[in-house]
């Protein structure tokens, strides 16, 4: 009680002290940042006078009255997220007696927004402070007034009015076409499928595949520069160059004929690529990298070069093969080159194959040709580029380092990370028949096991069979040391519950776990909401991140969303979706998300790589793929509702829709901008109330 008459006391005395006098001692400036077209930054930079410090935007029970900006509504633009601000000092306060967080000098506080229209526009509000000294506080005059201009481009009033079309898009399942397939449940209750092209326009939605395709050139550059340090093709570098160099009249000529060399390795490994997918089709390839058998038979197959890659056996393609296709490269000319080239591939396929295979696997889930093309491009473009540059600069071939031990260093390096990588592929194959053996626990603890062995290998502790004696521990190799060994302790609180955020799409998921909450941990509060519906209770279940939700369970999820008045969000996911993982890792865990997906909208996840079967009574022969096909298990359900209702085929996409199935809002793919994503359910919400 005397502490809060001392606070109102002091609240009269620095109101008086306004009065008096309205020395403000911070002021604010008004500026704005371009983000892009349609985006703003709304920055308030505050100057604070010496010896006074303002307080951040977090309320404190108690404690001084904290910073507030209020803007005025308007259909013009809206808010991108909240107000963020700059780090705050955080200290106890002995005037308050509490914790407080405040800031000396100077201060900023941004707001982005997004504009609505192509006009320029005036975006105004109120702001709120206060200001103290160690003994005595001043309040901002109330109401102070701030506006700012911007200026929208066509493409705001464009995506204003895809919006618009797509929250008026006709209900899904106002026409049942000839052979579409009703999918009951227990309840009798139908979901019809149409087998039509969706109703929703390409114009009218957001990409559904976000993923960067320079993500995917990356990594598969990054995948041709460990190649070119294999045994199997360093050496090949400066013996190709001294042939090029020696046989040719010239030296244009001898830089001409490496360029064709390079040239023709991109043209084979990018063909090999658009090949594999052309012949089985992108959309075939992604659901093969969600299929059983193709993650067991990757696992064995990267298991084999796991072990060759360690010294246990060569692997080579038949000798004959290699001889014939070498023999054409006799022949001079650019056919003679393009064979060289051919012979390259073949040569080191022991070493480039585990690389390709796996670039490969994980370019085609994007489930468009695009993908693998960038892939292999960036590997045959990192492959290729030391042919074309050593050729013309020759002299840079004394500074290559000499073949060595150091070579069979780096292959049994990359057989250690081939035995990590072959893990996720036999986790792949575990978790979409969710038999429970390679756990999130497991697979931790083998993966700790593996780095900590190459720790110690790269240290020098053992050696393998085709090892050199270490005389010392160069600095490139104690950097990679370094590296697996930090890896090693960084999963270790993993065993516990730990995220591991680092490698989110990796890890089994934490809910694929013998803790799935995290050790010692609970979500009770969002379990006591699932035990309160006795009705629909039953069939929901809780996240590692605490939000309610129903899984593989579409039509309880659907009449709970009618029954409740909250629009249904479809989540189509995988026990094996990489980005699904990193959404719900990065993503869902953020309050202002977590706070709508509980309060606001009915989450539904339907697993579309699930193997399990359905009921006989739910088994349905339908029109897919050409043929009719009998679909008998809980996956393949989801994933021909996900192809003949909304026209796709990837993983993650989330979908909005309201009781009827009418589409709320754009569909939306991949993205991991959580601004993006709050903005994007808040807008299916909106949508849903008018």
């Amino acid at each position: 009680m005397l502490k809060k008459i001392s606070l109102l006391l002091l609240l009269l005395v620095t109101g008086s002290s306004l009065l008096i006098s309205q020395q403000l001692h911070a002021d604010l400036k008004f500026t704005t940042k371009k983000v892009s077209d349609c985006e703003f930054d709304l920055l308030f930079n505050v100057t604070i006078d010496d010896g006074w410090h303002m307080y951040s935007l977090n309320e404190v029970k108690d404690g001084p009255l904290p910073t507030v900006f209020k803007f005025e509504k308007s259909s013009e633009y809206e808010l991108v997220g909240k107000v963020k601000q700059s780090a705050p000092i955080k200290e106890f306060d002995k005037v308050f007696e509490v914790n407080v967080e405040y800031y000396e000098h100077k201060a900023t506080f941004t707001q982005r927004i997004k504009l609505k229209t192509d006009k320029k526009i005036k975006i105004t509000g109120t702001y709120e402070y206060q200001v103290c000294t160690d003994t005595k506080c001043d309040l901002s005059p109330p109401g102070e007034t701030f506006e700012f201009t911007a200026q929208g481009t066509s493409s705001c009033l464009n995506s204003v009015l895809s919006t618009t079309l797509a929250s008026n898009t006709p209900t899904l399942t106002e026409t049942v076409v000839a052979d579409s397939v009703a999918v009951k449940d227990s309840t009798a209750q139908a979901m019809q499928i149409e087998s039509v092209a969706p109703v929703i326009s390409e114009a009218d939605t957001t990409p559904v595949e976000e993923r960067s395709f320079w993500g995917i050139f990356i990594a598969g550059f990054i995948g041709g520069l460990a190649a070119l340090l294999t045994p199997c093709v360093f050496p090949m570098i400066p013996m190709n160059v001294s042939f090029f160099t020696k046989q040719s009249k010239t030296k244009a000529q001898g830089i001409r004929n490496a360029l064709l060399y390079s040239i023709s390795i991109i043209v084979l490994y990018v063909g090999l690529g658009l090949g594999v997918t052309l012949i089985f089709g992108a959309g075939a390839l992604h659901s093969l990298s969600t299929n059983v058998w193709f993650n067991l038979a990757f696992f064995f197959l990267l298991l084999v070069f796991a072990i060759s890659f360690l010294g246990a056996f060569e692997i080579t393609l038949p000798s004959g093969f290699v001889n014939k296709i070498d023999a054409r490269s006799d022949k001079g000319g650019y056919l003679g080159i393009f064979f060289m080239a051919f012979t390259l591939a073949l040569v080191s396929f022991s070493c480039t194959g585990p690389i390709i295979g796996t670039l490969l696997v994980q370019a085609s889930s994007t489930g468009n040709i695009t993908g693998p093309f960038f892939g292999m491009f960036g590997f045959a473009l990192a492959l290729a580029l030391p042919f074309g540059l050593f050729a013309a600069f020759p002299g840079w071939l004394n500074s290559l380092p000499q073949s060595g031990g150091w070579l069979n260093a780096v292959k049994v390096t990359l057989g250690f990370l081939e035995l990590a990588l072959a893990l996720k592929f036999a986790s792949n194959a575990d978790l979409v028949v969710q038999a429970g053996i390679l756990t999130r626990e497991v697979f931790i603890g083998l993966w700790i096991v593996i780095f900590a062995l190459l720790t110690m290998y790269l240290l020098g502790m053992y050696k393998t069979s085709h090892d050199s004696d270490l005389k010392h521990v160069s600095v490139s190799r104690l950097f990679v040391a370094i590296t697996s060994f930090f890896v090693t302790i960084y999963l270790i609180p993993g065993m516990w519950g730990a995220p591991l955020k680092l490698f989110s799409g990796i890890l089994p998921p934490l809910e694929y776990s013998e803790s799935p909450h995290g050790f010692g941990s609970s979500v009770n509060g969002a379990e006591d909401a699932v035990s309160m519906d006795a009705e629909f209770g039953k069939y929901m279940e809780v996240n590692k991140n605490g939000i309610v939700h129903f899984k593989n369970d579409y039509e309880h999820a659907l009449a709970y969303s009618k029954k409740v008045g909250k629009p249904l969000l479809i989540d189509f996911t995988g026990h094996a979706c990489a980005n699904c993982r990193k959404t719900e890792d990065y993503v869902w865990p953020d309050s202002e998300v977590t706070k709508r997906l509980n309060n606001d909208v009915v989450l539904v996840s339907l697993y579309v790589d699930d193997k399990r079967e359905l009921d006989p009574k739910e088994y349905m022969t339908v029109h897919w793929y050409g043929k009719e096909r009998q679909i008998t298990d809980i996956g393949d359900k989801f994933k021909y509702m996900e192809e003949k209702v909304y026209g796709q085929s990837t993983q993650p996409l989330y979908v909005l829709v309201d009781g009827n199935e009418k589409v709320l809002a754009p569909i939306r793919g991949y993205n991991p901008s959580i601004p993006e994503y709050i903005t994007w359910l808040q807008k299916g919400i909106d949508n849903y109330k008018k």
